[in-house]
């Protein structure tokens, strides 16, 4: 079970006024609030541990170094990743998919193969490719999207060829809060030798993952989604994957030795992480990770999916509300539009009432294609949200819509 009050209490943003009203704050899908452990975390490598990484003979970068290395374990063992060499850490998901995409593309693609996506990707997980494909000549095919927010499974089995080299997938939706069945997904692309790339910066957050249960052969994740700081991400990779895959940028670290005839690269994950890293970031995620498993992901998941359920219930009470997407399974987001009224007006009035969410397309424009529809209002929801918040929000839109 969750105490939320008790919980709430270890978020000192949470206590705010916005225009003179509490904050109710349903961002959590563009990043989560910060316990006061991370921030005290992030307090405490600046003040009494900072320096620089690797190679230093001298007793704080020693420390730093051995307090880097031991988030990265935590990282491993938090998505049950088998080793600490398939643990890079990157700025967040959208460079962990920009390095995958570069450096497969690199060693696996050439003209006329095949990469497939899906139609509720974020632009991270599309553009990327798109790049890559302009400059190999690859293909990219798009597994389509059913009417009630769901990936249309039976298109996805005729998408796949013999030039098909990897799928990329979200596993659940930031707009839909769709969870897609990325491990039946992974079996089928697994039957026909193809690996498959997961963006998991919306499930890591609100589901337990385990990489090798799921059988994926990429996870990417963010830190700032996860309650952890900003410039922090995750790539999860296969060993035997990332030791074929060229580095994604040159520097420092990511070398063995380097002369002006040839440079050897460093061993993994060190080969994928030029330059001097967010060790402070690191340091911090690993305490976030803690916090998380302090609570449980299994009592998170469970009490998200009640604040889902009910935020679902009560919205759907309102005359002319329509909740984007009913897939059968779904995580901790709520898209609707009410009416007529425009995304922008209702998030604009919402935020007079102390009420954050997130409006426009979400950085998903071809879903909204899809949809038929400019963009959406957003609630996304944490373990630090309650129903009393959840009938402020359905209030606050009740208001807007008098005003309209």
């Amino acid at each position: 079970m969750i105490d939320v009050e008790k919980i709430r209490r270890d978020f000192p943003i949470l206590g705010r006024e916005v225009y003179g009203k509490p904050l109710v704050y349903f961002d959590n899908a563009a990043t989560t609030q910060k316990p006061q452990c991370v921030i005290d975390a992030i307090s405490e490598a600046y003040c009494n541990e900072n320096a620089n990484v690797h190679r230093g003979i001298h007793f704080l970068s020693q420390h730093a170094t051995d307090l880097m290395e031991s988030a990265r374990d935590k990282v491993r063992q938090f998505i049950g990743a088998g080793s600490t060499e398939e643990i890079i850490f990157t700025r967040g998901t959208t460079e962990s998919i920009n390095l995958l995409a570069s450096s497969f593309s690199s060693a696996f693609l050439k003209e006329g193969d095949e990469v497939i996506i899906s139609g509720m990707e974020h632009h991270s997980n599309i553009v990327p490719w798109q790049i890559q494909s302009e400059r190999y000549g690859f293909r990219i095919k798009v597994i389509p999207v059913l009417d009630n927010g769901e990936l249309d499974l039976e298109a996805f089995k005729a998408l796949v060829s013999d030039k098909t080299r990897l799928v990329s997938i979200t596993h659940v939706s930031n707009v839909l809060g769709t969870v897609n069945p990325v491990s039946e997904i992974i079996s089928l692309a697994h039957s026909h030798g193809i690996p498959v790339a997961v963006d998991g910066a919306q499930s890591v957050p609100h589901i337990k993952v385990n990489v090798q249960e799921l059988g994926a052969d990429f996870y990417a994740f963010s830190g700032h989604k996860i309650y952890g700081p900003t410039g922090i991400g995750v790539l999860y990779g296969r060993k035997e994957l990332l030791e074929q895959m060229p580095p994604y940028q040159g520097g420092g670290e990511m070398i063995k030795r380097v002369t002006f005839e040839k440079t050897t690269y460093n061993e993994l994950p060190y080969k994928f992480e030029a330059g001097t890293p967010d060790y402070v970031g690191s340091i911090a995620l690993a305490k976030a990770l803690d916090y998380v498993q302090g609570i449980g992901m299994d009592n998170i998941a469970a009490y998200e999916s009640e604040l889902c359920s009910y935020a679902i219930e009560r919205l759907n009470g309102i005359p002319d509300m329509r909740i984007i997407g009913n897939a059968e399974h779904r995580s901790a987001v709520v898209s609707f539009l009410v009416g007529n009224i425009y995304p922008s007006d209702m998030g604009t009035l919402l935020d007079r009432l102390g009420i954050a969410v997130r409006t426009g397309h979400h950085c998903a424009e071809p879903l909204m294609d899809r949809l038929g529809i400019p963009g959406t209002v957003r609630a996304s929801f944490a373990f630090y949200n309650t129903k009393h918040e959840i009938d402020s929000l359905a209030e606050g839109i009740e208001r807007v819509k008098q005003m309209f």
